[in-house]
């Protein structure tokens, strides 16, 4: 988007075909008039001859007589020859267009080609349709068509074509262009996509200062925004200005829009058609399939159903399931959801909470998904967990919906994921009893009786094979402790096995070694069952079931599967197809497998039990670690080739795996974060934490992408201590030289600088390349940051010498581009733009294909070029760089290289793009750069603003930047001050 005159101006092109089929001859008046054969440009003539093709494409095929050409192309001031001149246009037009298209009819001519071959035409199909679909409720396919009518206008309308005719059809048509932005900018509201449209709607307003609708658009998006203040702004700025410019008030609409938000009118925080019901509201249908052969607990469904279907009155149901695991809370969880659905038709959300595992699902990531699954954008959802738990109970607000919240563990997790208003209802299992739930109806699930596990069990295995076994099929189901689980996984057994006898089954059940106890503890039950499954696997089935339970991820994939098991990948994904079969394991996804918890605990207690040696055990574990790490290693390599910190990572026995380029790489390392961070913590035994640390090492871009980065910071955390409770300086060193770059990157800086300052002398002591250039490095970065130049540029110097040191040369350019941002803070720009060159230079010299540290190096000559004043070729090699960080999925970077564009722009004196680029950094660094990071950017945005005379909206922009810096103690609140109080500074 041009961020100074509107929406983006497209390249030049041939229309594409549009409604209805042109042939090969297209015209476009929606810029610069011209025409097309199969694409290729023909030659328009003079601006006359263009105004005369123009006034003719206008008219849609209808007759232009010779005295309307002529008043269209002069006015008033026809030459004496305009008859003629107009012939001799028109015979020009006829030998450059098809035969028949431009006609003479009736003392006039005119221009006879379908619709869909003049871009006017499809814009105008596009915006009637846009209309229809929006009316039938169709919103997404409404805002589309309405996207791709403005994509067709390249510039001014009639560029350039003189006349009266062309100028009053110019302001027509712009006129309409910014009718279809308000209208489309309006359903982006409704949508909930309002954080996105900030930024365009302040270049805009800047653009267009006097048109209310789109102030009012603005308002809007910044309320919903959470800003409040700013909001508010905008409507002082805009009563300033329209009294100045016109002397009048503000429009009613704009004025009545103000006092809601003064008012904190609710309405406003969702879309306007949110209440209506229209079929584009999102009607969750997330509930598991049912189990066909669902047995027995009668009373069970009666009652919860009958408490459910009360939900329509004036208080929301809330019904927890307790029992042992493998009792079936679940299977009657879920068939009595699915009997209710009648009851809630506005959806129905599940969500497995995770409880019996070690990592039980967070509260905020569910309401994530749940709102997602409402039709909530996800630029509309929150961070915190209390925001997003009201979100979720507005959006629930007069809806029915229920809720399953499966395997929770305990009320404390459920709380926030409760519905909050009458009609809406929730069941929740657990392996406790939820005491303090307040208002739950609580159920104790039992084992079945005999009769209904007698039940379940002929179900599943057939009546003709049982009644002949009745007594042999009582004792099968009272060895398996009547746990529904158990039955049905024994059962499951016997059925696939033709050649046994309910008698086979009985007998096997009978050995206490297998039976153990079912009726102490309920996980003795399951073990139980989990035992008679286990022990039918062949030898290779057990080992595979046995070994991958060790893994903490939480799941697998088949690669990874294959390093544990040591085989190949035809192999193990055979032996893991077994185990799916068998129900001892689950197909998360194509490639992708993993483990009920209970059955998780089990597989571990085997491999305690079972594993011959013990050490295969740690091997197997180690093999994961091993596969972990090569592959991050070249997904490393890919992003940073020639670093040197892959020579530094330990050795490894494993290849890992090969992507076939940057996109596959980034991929592998996206969908395995878990996984591999999970191995990393997992790993912190001594005799592993060297790898262990080194993969945190290698896979930086979890954090520095923001996706990841608590759960990275938790492992680096747990990895530091691990290092130094082993006394290994190195390992400690490393783990806190990554762990200073996620606190810099959070903007924690302090924090940063107290791991980095340590691990600076853990370098020294132990000798490690690595930490001794990298430590300093980030130590530098973070003095730069705080204003301490010296300390700065001592600290980058050292790291540029251990980088030579250690012929890391993309760590030598990485040094010296810092250095450079140092220089530039001390005023000596000239050398600034020499060394962020000598950086780049290396990184070319290279010749690696590096894009990423390349993209570093010319951020930093960004920011040397915007100081000197070379602000053309600062932008070039800004927009360069922002397009690799896009790329990349760095959004830290992303974020900050759009901030130093809006600060090239404001040098510029280009005050709307400043303010665009400064909204667009704002919106990429929501949730990562901390707020240091943030009111900087506010602090620029406010200067575009005031430039641009919203001084109200610059002014909270301003105040809350200086809150943040005073908070945080930095210098800039000094600046920001002198901006909010210019007298005192003078």
């Amino acid at each position: 988007m041009d961020r100074e005159n509107g929406p983006r101006v497209p390249e030049q092109r041939a229309p594409e075909a549009g409604l209805h089929s042109g042939g090969d001859l297209r015209f476009g008046v929606l810029g610069p008039v011209r025409a097309w054969r199969d694409g290729e440009a023909l030659p328009s003539g003079s601006p006359q001859q263009r105004a005369l093709l123009a006034a003719l494409l206008m008219r849609e095929g209808r007759t232009a007589t010779a005295a309307e050409l002529i008043d269209a192309i002069w006015g008033d001031e026809s030459p004496s020859q305009a008859l003629a001149a107009v012939r001799t246009y028109a015979s020009r037009l006829r030998k450059i267009l098809d035969p028949g298209v431009l006609v003479s009819d009736a003392g006039g001519y005119a221009i006879r080609v379908p619709a869909g071959a003049v871009d006017l035409n499809v814009a105008q199909e596009l915006a009637a349709e846009a209309e229809k679909l929006r009316a039938a409720g169709d919103r997404s396919a409404s805002r589309s068509r309405l996207g791709k009518a403005l994509g067709l206008w390249d510039g001014e309308a009639l560029a350039s074509v003189p006349g009266p005719y062309a100028e009053t059809q110019r302001v027509r048509l712009e006129e309409w262009r910014l009718q279809l932005l308000e209208t489309r900018l309006d359903m982006d509201l409704e949508a909930g996509a309002h954080a996105e449209a900030v930024s365009e709607l302040t270049a805009l307003t800047a653009a267009h200062p006097l048109r209310e609708r789109l102030r009012e658009l603005l308002m809007l998006a910044l309320y919903r925004s959470g800003r409040q203040a700013e909001a508010l702004a905008v409507y002082a700025d805009t009563r300033r200005l329209l009294a100045d410019e016109l002397g009048v008030d503000p429009c009613p609409e704009l004025s009545r829009l103000q006092q809601r938000i003064l008012q904190a009118d609710a309405e406003l925080a969702r879309p306007v058609e949110e209440s209506a019901p229209a079929p584009v509201v999102a009607r969750p249908a997330q509930l598991p399939a049912t189990v066909p052969d669902f047995t027995g607990r009668n009373s069970f469904v009666r009652d919860l159903g009958k408490r459910l279907s009360t939900a329509e009155g004036s208080v929301m149901a809330v019904s927890a399931l307790a029992g042992i695991g493998g009792v079936g809370k679940t299977t009657l969880a879920v068939h009595v959801a699915h009997e209710a659905r009648p009851h809630f038709p506005d959806g129905q959300l599940y969500v497995d909470l995770q409880g019996a595992g070690a990592r039980a699902a967070a509260p905020e990531t569910v309401l994530g998904a749940f709102l997602r699954a409402l039709g909530t954008p996800d630029s509309a959802i929150p961070d915190s967990l209390d925001e997003r738990a009201a979100l979720y109970r507005s959006t629930l607000d007069g809806r029915r919906v229920l809720v399953l919240l499966d395997n929770a563990r305990d009320a404390a997790q459920i709380r926030p994921l409760l519905p909050g208003t009458a009609g809406c209802a929730a069941l929740v299992t657990s392996r406790i009893r939820m005491v303090d739930l307040a208002g739950a109806h609580l159920v104790d699930l039992d084992v079945m009786s005999p009769e209904e596990a007698l039940q379940l069990f002929t179900r599943i295995v057939g009546a003709e094979r049982v009644s002949a076994e009745r007594e042999a099929a009582l004792d099968v189901v009272a060895a398996c402790g009547f746990l529904p689980l158990a039955i049905r996984i024994a059962a499951s057994r016997l059925a696939a096995r033709r050649t046994w006898t309910v008698a086979v089954l009985a007998a096997k059940l009978a050995d206490e070694r297998r039976r153990l106890d079912e009726l102490q503890a309920g996980d003795l039950a399951v073990k139980a069952t989990f035992e008679l499954g286990y022990g039918q696997l062949e030898p290779a089935q057990a080992r595979a079931f046995r070994l991958l339970g060790l893994a903490d991820g939480p799941d697998i994939s088949l690669a990874a599967a294959a390093a544990v098991l040591d085989l190949e990948l035809h192999a193990t994904e055979d032996l893991l197809e077994a185990l799916v079969d068998t129900s001892l394991l689950e197909s998360a996804a194509p490639g992708r497998y993993r483990y009920h918890d209970l059955v998780r605990l089990y597989a571990r207690a085997c491999a305690e039990r079972d594993e011959q040696p013990p050490v295969e055990r740690e091997l197997a574990l180690s093999r994961l670690l091993d596969f972990y790490l090569s592959t991050a290693a070249r997904v490393y390599a890919i992003e940073r080739p020639g670093d040197r910190t892959v020579a530094h990572l330990e050795a490894t026995h494993h290849a890992g795996l090969e992507f076939s380029d940057h996109a596959q790489a980034l991929d592998w390392l996206h969908a395995e974060a878990d996984c591999v961070l999970a191995c990393a913590q997992q790993s912190l035994a001594p005799e592993s934490l060297r790898r262990a640390v080194d993969l945190l090492m290698a896979t930086k871009d979890l954090a520095e992408s923001g996706i990841n980065a608590l759960r990275y910071e938790m492992a680096a955390v747990a990895a530091r201590d691990a290092a130094r409770a082993a006394c290994d300086a190195r390992s400690e060193g490393r783990a806190r030289t990554t762990l200073g770059q996620v606190y810099s990157t959070a903007g924690r800086f302090d924090e940063a600088d107290e791991q980095a300052r340590l691990a600076m002398d853990l370098g020294r002591s132990s000798g490690d390349p690595w930490t001794r250039g990298n430590a300093p490095n980030e130590r530098g970065i973070l003095a730069l940051y705080e204003n301490r130049h010296l300390d700065a540029e001592t600290h980058l110097s050292q790291a540029r010498d251990a980088f030579r040191a250690d012929a890391n040369k993309p760590g030598e350019a990485s040094a010296l581009c810092n250095l450079s941002r140092v220089h530039l803070a001390t005023g000596r720009v000239a050398s600034a733009v020499e060394l962020a060159k000598q950086g780049i230079a290396i990184y070319a010299e290279a010749d690696t294909g590096l894009a990423l540290r390349l993209a570093n190096g010319k951020y930093a000559l960004g920011l040397a070029l915007t100081a000197g004043g070379q602000t053309v070729e600062a932008r070039a090699v800004l927009t360069e760089a922002l397009g690799v960080f896009q790329e990349s999925r760095q959004q830290l970077w992303h974020g900050m290289t759009l901030f130093r564009l809006a600060e090239v722009h404001l040098a510029d004196r280009r005050y709307a793009a400043a303010a665009a680029n400064a909204e667009q950094a704002l919106s990429v660094l929501h949730g990562i750069g901390g707020e240091w990071r943030r009111a900087n950017v506010l602090t620029v945005l406010g200067r575009g603003l005031s430039a641009l005379g919203q001084t109200d909206r610059a002014r909270v922009c301003w105040s809350e930047a200086l809150t943040v810096f005073e908070r945080l103690g930095s210098p800039e609140a000094t600046e920001v001050h002198g901006l909010l109080h210019p007298a005192a500074v003078a």
